[in-house]
């Protein structure tokens, strides 16, 4: 009886894909059932919030108060967001984009250079999600890069660090912003807030994903649905659309108007706000034609706080519903297992 040839997994989906040999999805990547009816619903893309950051930041006291309400709104009915007027210069928007190209352009060998051992290696690049872990892969290569409190970046390709310091230090001033503009929805102090999160020496990760296109992308996916780590999450994209995100029963897809910022909430946001502001989930889709790009932007917490439930949040009506824990210990459980859903938040929810 004949067998199936050893699949081994590759050093990236993009080496892969390159190759030209695939005419069809390595059945370890094969996740999708493509007979399955669509759960996407279009009617909703019109309705995804917009928040003015310009109105949050330079707006008078009337308009100001009304685009926190908004924000407000966005947070606790969708977990989601587009944001534009944000003040971040499209040439250090368009310069990231270039220099991440420029990493992934790399030979293997000069990449495999910062192939992580351990989940919290400040600079990592690998593929799918944690290949340890997982029953199948997704295609995706991705370089996670701790940028602050502490600043690491590859020093390849030449010029890297000094755009992603910049870009980094940008979209921290945007989330910086946003979340001043979440505490004053629900009448948070914002001092208080940012000293019970340690905000001035926030934990902040740039995450490129790379998703080349794939034989059959009907059958494989770029990222599950799952929920981020953090409080805030910035994303900015090369033009080519893969995000959904769920809104009530239905996924959402994602096509972002030119020069904005896509924002979702996560866990530690639906910790901190005891529930009000739910982390959103989300998942990643690809095509056979063109490869996206995204640079996700986490703003959180500093790593050895303990984030629970804000006091001011929690009542006999609404008792806390969340376990503390210290932010550290939290991303190393959901980066060392595998990516599902809202699996390591549903750890803390106190029965």
């Amino acid at each position: 009886m004949a067998t199936a040839p050893f699949f081994s997994l590759p050093h990236s989906i993009k080496h892969l894909s390159d190759s030209g040999a695939l005419s069809s999805v390595p059945p370890h990547y094969a996740c999708r059932d493509p007979d399955a009816p669509s759960d996407v619903d279009p009617t909703l893309e019109g309705q995804i919030p917009t928040i003015d950051l310009s109105v949050l930041t330079e707006g008078d006291p009337a308009r100001r108060s009304e685009m926190v309400r908004q924000l407000g709104r966005a947070c606790e009915e969708w977990g989601f967001f587009v944001v534009v007027n944000h003040g971040v210069p499209e040439t250090v928007r368009e310069a990231m984009l270039a220099a991440a190209q420029g990493f992934f352009d790399l030979e293997e060998e000069e990449k495999a250079e910062h192939s992580g051992k351990h989940v919290m290696d400040p600079i990592r690049y690998g593929t799918s999600f944690n290949t340890k872990v997982e029953d199948v892969g997704y295609w995706r290569d991705y370089l996670k890069m701790v940028v602050h409190p502490a600043f690491h970046s590859p020093a390849k390709p030449l010029g890297f660090g000094e755009v992603l310091g910049q870009y980094a230090a940008c979209t921290r001033v945007v989330g910086m912003e946003l979340l001043r503009g979440i505490w004053e929805s629900l009448e948070l102090d914002e001092g208080y807030m940012n000293n019970a999160l340690g905000l001035d020496a926030c934990f902040q990760v740039c995450t490129v994903n790379l998703y080349p296109p794939c034989p059959q992308p009907e059958l494989a996916t770029g990222l599950p649905p799952h929920s981020d780590h953090g409080l805030l999450t910035l994303l900015r994209q090369n033009g080519v659309d893969g995000l959904q995100v769920k809104h009530g029963s239905k996924w959402v897809h994602v096509k972002p108007p030119p020069n904005s910022f896509l924002v979702n909430t996560g866990d530690h946001m639906e910790i901190v706000t005891n529930g009000r502001y739910k982390s959103v989930l989300h998942r990643a889709v690809i095509n056979g034609r063109s490869t996206r790009m995204s640079i996700a932007t986490v703003v959180a917490p500093s790593p050895d706080t303990v984030v629970e439930p804000v006091a001011q949040l929690v009542s006999s009506e609404r008792p806390a519903m969340y376990r503390g824990v210290r932010y550290r210990e939290y991303l190393e459980h959901q980066q060392g297992n595998k990516l599902r859903e809202k699996s390591a938040l549903d750890l803390l929810r106190v029965q």
